[in-house]
């Protein structure tokens, strides 16, 4: 997927439309200032992605202005299958759309489903994996849902993560050099993350505390030299508003206007009369001129009404006639047909009496197969109702599986609990074997035993040990999660331990085989269930006691007769009834036409008598006198609109007068307490010296981070002597990376080289940071050293999506804030690198650091001033 264009309305402070288009493929970058709107197209491209157009969540409802309204969201993008633009909109009419071109592709839940598809599942795809919001840099942060779905889409990335430690090697002249190697390096950090303490704590803190100052004094200076700049702006534009002459021109451009306007309002009224007096005087001609045309019709309708009534008076008659004689061909036709039916169902009850006999003796052996076949086929139904019953007890093969993973999960814990936890053996001299016992059993001889909680050993003719083992919390909390996950599981089944739920499901089991044996009993028997079976053994006839039956050849042929008598009668029935149908509809139409001729004849003479009170002559003379009135209005009309004034230019010049003026005022009233304010804020920083503190202050800062790396620099060689040492105690250590390692150990080198990672088991997540041969835990990690690390990975994350043909947008808000400029230069490059084949788009409010960045520049387009 790739994104090409962004629409927002009614999204916060955008209550009009605002767009972003023209995003290409590869690095893009927006880079405006503080509360232009970045974050908001962030969220509201998460809300797009990720929440259901139905939803009302806070989340949501932070989208909405604080004027209310229905936020609305639209993304074009581009996949294999073309461009798409996906649309939503939540609370009033809420609604959801994927559009290709004008096609409507999609609306409502089926929207949902196919933006769901597009990101790769219901998990909500890559967005907590590859979307950076502003402040955020954790990858493992995030609501435990976010958290869910990334952990998952990680899993799809990565093969498996794991390390191999072979046995250690090594003499005592090793021993010792490593033991005088670590005494060195705790004078400067502790532990195996190597924790700064000591002279180079000391002088980390003497650096943060100098760069804390040097940037408190920065942003102080660079607050001063703006209020400086805006202090000048604002006065020139000041003096330039209340200019005398410039109020004097607003002030007449805006009575000019007004009097203009007054003018074109008074002659649209005299337009306004004229036009009146021209739609009566049309109205007038339009009456005078129907009511003659409807007087001449009238006439000639009335003349052709009644010479037609003459003729069709004739023709209905004649038909009339006809009708009575076919009725009574029909009515003697009805009674034959009667008597051929009656002797037709005669010879066919002969015929179904003489067949069925017949039937009955050669379907007793059918009979006795069939009610067979429904005898067992019941029975096997039976058994499937029974098997079905307990199908629906116990776990079924998926539960089942569930509980073994859970079973296997708690003895790996176990074993791992065990395999760290503090470990005693004991060696009996002769003869003492048993003198050691732990909870009153005797302490095995020479059999290693984990001790995972404190233990009392009970020493025969000497007392009792304590014995307190070291903190193995960790693999016992990872134990009590498999016991607690599996009781879980087994308390959703109902049953007690695990041995009840592998018998509930082998009965499961076995039922399951039963039902199926019985079912395919039951099909082979009764393919098309009972019904069928049934209805074909009622169809066999049983024998009947009625004595000796015809002889089912005379009776068919008996029937044959009868049925040819009968297509007879019942087609000269037919025929008299069709001639009969002829001479009705032919009578029917004669009357109907008379009727409708009559009735013709009638309106036309009562719209001869209402049209002609007044006589044609005296119509024609009022229609000649509305026609000249018409005339004379129109003409009236015309010489008024001839010299109007444009009403729309006047009043936009109005409007246009009244907004310069309003606007004048409201800046001279902006303008005013805006310089007071910024002279009071210049003489405060002028009377601090704080350019004189800044310079002092960066020569301590340079100082100081000498005497820092200094000590860095000794506690990197010693680091590396150490593991040196270990390397030639170590016959082998070799790790397993996956595929996303491999991906990110070239961004790595461009930050840090040789650099490399060591990953959660569980998590999936970078776990420490090996540089310079000194492990460091991310979560120690300075605050620009994590978000570039995150950053990296999440770009070899994304590289692995489009590996595996799921190409997702990588989106940064703000996403290196805490980045040194030396380092920023070489994440520039890093992002370039891997914009060779993926959409990375870059929000940011620090134009002047990523002006360098390069990529395609994108701007919001159609945004109004103001806050967020």
């Amino acid at each position: 997927m790739r994104l090409r264009a962004i629409r927002l309305e009614n999204v916060r402070r955008f209550t009009t439309p605002v767009t972003v288009e023209g995003i290409a493929d590869g690095l893009n970058v927006l880079s405006e200032p503080n509360e232009s709107g970045k974050s908001t197209l962030f969220d509201a491209l998460q809300a797009l992605f990720f929440k259901p157009h139905g939803s009302r969540d806070k989340e949501v409802s932070s989208l909405r202005p604080h004027a209310g309204g229905a936020p609305e969201i639209a993304v074009e993008v581009e996949t294999e299958a073309g461009r798409f633009t996906i649309a939503k909109r939540w609370f009033s009419k809420a609604m959801a759309t994927v559009h290709q071109g004008e096609r409507l592709v999609a609306q409502s839940d089926a929207a949902e489903a196919w933006i769901a598809d597009l990101l790769g599942g219901p998990e909500g795809g890559p967005s907590g994996l590859i979307w950076v919001r502003q402040g955020v840099t954790d990858l493992g942060g995030g609501s435990t849902r976010e958290q869910k779905a990334a952990l998952e889409a990680r899993r799809d990335l990565m093969s498996s993560i794991g390390e191999e430690v072979e046995a250690m090697t090594g003499g005592r002249r090793m021993d010792m050099a490593l033991a005088r190697c670590r005494e060195e390096l705790e004078r400067y950090a502790s532990g195996k993350t190597r924790r700064p303490r000591g002279p180079w704590k000391e002088a980390q803190d003497a650096v943060a505390a100098l760069e804390a100052e040097q940037a408190a004094l920065s942003t102080t200076v660079d607050a001063l030299h703006e209020a400086l700049a805006e202090r000048s702006r604002s006065r020139r534009a000041l003096a330039e508003l209340e200019d005398p002459d410039a109020v004097a021109a607003r002030q007449a451009r805006l009575e000019s206007a007004r009097e203009a306007m007054r003018q074109a309002e008074r002659h649209a009224e005299a337009l306004e009369t004229a036009n009146r007096r021209l739609e009566t005087a049309q109205l007038t001609l339009g009456t005078a001129r129907d009511r003659l045309e409807r007087f001449r019709a009238a006439a000639q309708e009335a003349k052709e009404a009644g010479a037609l009534v003459s003729e069709t008076e004739a023709s209905a008659a004649t038909a009339a006639e006809t009708q009575a004689a076919r009725q009574k061909d029909k009515d003697a036709a009805d009674t034959a047909l009667e008597t051929a039916q009656a002797a037709l169902t005669m010879a066919a009850d002969a015929h179904r009496r003489a067949e069925r006999a017949q039937a009955a003796r050669e379907g007793a052996e059918r009979r006795h197969e069939l009610a067979d076949r429904i005898a067992r086929a019941e029975q096997a139904r039976a058994t499937m109702e029974t098997a079905s019953g307990a199908m629906r007890n116990g776990p079924d093969a998926a539960a089942l599986r569930r509980i073994e993973a859970l079973v296997a999960e708690r003895a790996a814990a176990l074993a791992a609990r065990d395999a760290t936890a503090t470990r005693i053996s004991m060696q009996y001299a002769p003869g003492k074997a048993g003198t050691v016992r732990r909870d009153g059993e005797p302490l095995p001889d020479g059999m290693p035993l984990p001790l995972t909680r404190s233990q009392r050993l009970e020493i025969e003719g000497i007392g009792t040990l304590d014995i307190q083992p070291g903190d193995g919390s960790a693999n016992v909390g990872g134990l009590e999660r498999a016991e607690t996950a599996l009781r879980k599981a087994l308390d959703a089944l109902e049953v007690e331990s695990v041995e009840n739920a592998r018998r509930a499901a082998e009965t499961r089991a076995e039922a399951s085989q039963n039902f199926d044996s019985a079912q395919a009993v039951f099909r082979s028997l009764a393919p098309e269930g009972l019904d069928p079976l049934r209805a074909a053994l009622a169809r066999i006839p049983a024998p009947d006691d009625d004595g000796p039956a015809a002889d089912p050849s005379e009776t068919e042929a008996a029937l044959r007769a009868a049925q040819d008598a009968a297509k007879l009668a019942q087609a000269q029935r037919d025929s008299a009834a069709e001639r009969l149908a002829d001479a009705r509809a032919e009578a029917a139409k004669q009357a109907a036409a008379l009727a409708g001729l009559r009735d013709r004849l009638r309106r036309a003479t009562e719209a001869q008598s209402r049209a002609g009170e007044t006589g044609e002559d005296a119509l024609t003379e009022a229609l000649q006198r509305a026609l000249a009135a018409c005339d004379a209005a129109e003409a009236q009309r015309d010489e008024t609109a001839r010299n109007a004034p444009d009403m729309a230019s006047a009043r936009a010049a109005l409007q246009r007068a009244q907004s310069v003026d309003t606007r004048a005022r409201d800046e001279i009233a902006r303008l005013t307490p805006l310089l007071a304010t910024l002279d009071e804020r210049i003489a405060r920083g002028s009377g601090e010296a704080v350019e004189e503190r800044l310079a002092e202050t960066e020569q301590a800062l340079a100082t100081a981070r000498d005497d820092r790396d200094r000590i860095a620099h000794e506690v990197a060689v010693l680091s590396r002597l150490e593991s040196a040492l270990e390397s030639a105690r170590n016959d082998a250590r070799e790790r397993y990376f996956t595929p996303v390692a491999t991906e990110l150990k070239p961004l790595l080198q461009l930050l840090w080289p040789e650099a490399e990672l060591t990953w959660g088991q569980d998590t999936l997540l970078p776990h420490a940071l090996i540089r310079a041969g000194a492990e460091e835990p991310v979560d120690i990690l300075s605050g620009g050293t994590q978000e570039q690390l995150a950053l990296l990975v999440r770009l070899a994350f994304a590289r692995m999506l489009s590996a595996a043909g799921r190409p997702a947008p990588v989106i940064l808000d703000d996403a290196l804030v805490f980045t040194d400029d030396d380092r920023i230069e070489r994440m520039f490059d890093a992002l370039h690198r891997q914009a060779g084949d993926l959409q990375i788009l870059v929000l940011t409010c620090r134009q002047r650091a990523f002006r360098d960045l390069g990529g395609t520049a994108l701007r919001l387009e159609g945004q109004r001033p103001g806050g967020l």
